[in-house]
C-alpha cells in the first residue's frame, strides 16, 4: 500500500509540471506531498505492525491499532475537507485558466501550455470553445476561429472556424 500510494504522489507531483501555468497556487501539490508523507507512515506503521506480530507484543499491537485509528481518522478528515473545498478549488483554476486563456497569443509559453492542455484532455477553451470569443486573441485574429489545438485529433481539414463547430 505504502509503494503504491508513493507512485501516486510521484505521478501527481509529475503531472503537476505539465499544468502549473494553470496553477499558480503551489498549495497545489500539498495532497501529493500529504500522500508521499503517509506513505512513509505507513511503511514505518507496517514495520511495527510485522515486529509486533512477529514478537507477540501486546504493547506493540495496541499502538499499531492506535496508529492505525489516528490514520483513519486524518483520512475521513481529508475526504470531508477535501468535498468542502472542491467548489472553491474549482473556482480558483478556472479563474487562473481564465488568465491564461487572455495571455494567448500562439507564440507564448502560455500558448504552448495551453495548446498542450486543449490536445491532452480533447478540449477546447475553459468550458467550451465559446470561451475563446472573449479573448484578445480571437479579436486580433479577426478570422473568427479558435486554436487548431481545439481541433478534434481525426479532423483532417480543420481550420478552428467556429462555423464548424463539429470539427471542435
Amino acid at each position: 500500500a505504502a509503494a503504491g500510494l508513493s507512485y501516486v504522489g510521484a505521478y501527481v507531483i509529475n503531472t503537476y509540471k505539465s499544468y502549473d501555468n494553470f496553477l499558480q497556487d503551489k498549495y497545489a501539490l500539498l495532497p501529493a506531498v500529504i500522500i508521499i508523507c503517509v506513505a512513509v507512515v505507513m511503511f514505518v506503521i507496517g514495520l511495527i505492525g510485522c515486529c509486533a506480530t512477529f514478537r507477540e507484543s501486546r504493547v506493540g499491537l495496541g499502538l499499531f491499532l492506535a496508529i492505525i485509528l489516528v490514520i483513519f481518522i486524518a483520512e475521513v478528515s481529508a475526504f470531508v475537507l477535501g468535498f468542502v473545498y472542491r467548489e472553491k478549488v474549482k473556482t480558483d483554476v478556472q479563474g487562473t485558466m481564465r488568465s491564461v486563456f487572455e495571455q494567448y497569443d500562439g507564440k507564448n509559453p502560455e500558448s504552448t501550455v495551453v495548446d498542450y492542455l486543449q490536445e491532452q484532455l480533447h478540449c477546447c477553451g475553459v468550458k467550451n470553445y465559446s470561451d475563446w470569443t472573449t479573448t484578445q486573441w480571437f479579436n486580433s485574429t479577426g478570422n473568427n476561429s479558435v486554436p487548431l489545438s481545439c481541433c478534434q485529433q481525426d479532423a483532417k481539414n480543420c481550420t478552428g472556424r467556429l462555423d464548424q463547430p463539429q470539427e471542435l
